[in-house]
C-alpha cells in the first residue's frame, strides 16, 4: 500500500499544515510565557524591605495609611 517514503512525506504535510493553523497562537502563548517568566525572575532578584516597627505596630512595605485594620473594623 504505502511505502515508509509516502507515510513520512504524508507525516510532513500533515505537520505542516497544523504548524500554519496553530503556529502563531502557540508563539503568542510562548511569548506570554517568557514574559512572565522573566518578570518573575526580576522581581525574585529585587531586595525586599524589611518591615517597620512604629509604636508597637507592623507597617508592611507598601502601606501608606497608617495602621491596619481586620475586617469589620473601622
Amino acid at each position: 500500500m504505502f511505502g515508509l517514503s509516502e507515510l513520512a512525506i504524508i507525516l510532513i504535510v500533515v505537520i505542516a499544515v497544523l504548524a500554519v493553523r496553530k503556529g502563531p497562537e502557540l508563539t503568542r502563548t510562548a511569548g506570554r510565557s517568557a514574559r512572565i517568566l522573566k518578570a518573575e525572575a526580576r522581581a525574585a532578584r529585587e531586595p525586599r524591605p524589611e518591615p517597620q516597627i512604629v509604636q508597637g505596630e507592623v507597617l508592611r512595605p507598601g502601606n501608606t495609611g497608617g495602621t491596619e485594620q481586620g475586617p469589620g473594623t473601622r
